[in-house]
């Protein structure tokens, strides 16, 4: 007997994650949504059911905490097949880094970068034994330059970058596929779970056009994909463009986006 197989969003609750979720719906997979609020997550599973997933399961976990931990032991004892993983969940946050919170900083650290990394390794394994399989994690343009006053946020995403394509690498003989999604800005609570002051006059995605976009270059086994035409722009602009001067000119544009 098969094992039935899902598709294990992270950070499922609100914005992109909730976004990839109803598309996903929307192409008949099954799905295991995690995020730390259940009553977010229960009341969108009668909009996904209703889009056409034949299933949604809910796991509650914080994974910033002991969340890989929760996730893995129910796959485990439910025995489920990870389709795609697409590692979602993070969140930001800057300002001058001395007078940053201490714990949120290293909180971000654990869930944009310690959880990606080990819900990765512990679901790699049977992808690679089976030969099938992808997982899709959460990068940015930020991924592609240092972030003065987010320094820490732009790290995380740089980690994100690198460390997506060395596992394209190594695993892409054997069936699986890895993919970075890079986005720009875009319209979801990020600013305001950040405490970042909403950017005006820029180029500003909709999650629907992220996440479309992503699933395309999924399909067709992109190893990266960074959304939205002037995204693409901006990070081909920034790599020809001396590496220092770059630095500067993000100080400049992001010592007045956060607030203090």
């Amino acid at each position: 007997m098969s094992k039935p197989s899902f598709v294990l969003i992270t950070g499922a609750s609100y914005g992109l994650g909730e976004e990839y979720a109803l598309q996903l719906a929307q192409r008949g997979k099954r799905l295991l949504l995690t995020a730390r609020s259940q009553a977010r997550l229960e009341s969108l599973v009668p909009g996904l059911l209703a889009a056409g997933a034949p299933e949604v399961r809910l796991v509650v976990a914080d994974l910033a905490a002991d969340g890989v931990a929760v996730l893995t032991r129910y796959i485990a004892a439910e025995q489920l097949e990870i389709e795609l993983l697409i590692n979602n969940a993070g969140f930001g946050g800057g300002g001058e880094f001395a007078q940053c919170d201490p714990a949120r900083q290293l909180a971000m650290i654990d869930v944009n970068v310690r959880a990606l990394v080990a819900l990765s390794r512990a679901l790699l394994p049977a992808m690679r034994e089976r030969q099938s399989g992808a997982i899709m994690n959460l990068g940015s343009v930020a991924s592609f330059q240092p972030g003065p006053y987010g320094a820490t946020y732009a790290a995380t995403k740089a980690f994100v970058l690198s460390f997506s394509l060395a596992l394209w690498q190594e695993y892409r003989g054997y069936g699986v596929h890895i993919m970075a999604v890079c986005p720009g800005y875009t319209d979801t609570h990020f600013f305001a779970a950040a405490n970042l002051a909403p950017p005006r006059g820029v180029y500003m995605q909709s999650a629907a056009q992220v996440v479309t976009e992503s699933l395309r270059a999924l399909d067709r086994r992109k190893p990266y994909i960074v959304p939205g035409a002037p995204n693409r722009w901006l990070v081909r602009a920034s790599r020809l463009a001396p590496r220092l001067w770059v630095v500067k000119v993000t100080a400049r544009w992001m010592r007045t986006r956060w607030q203090r």
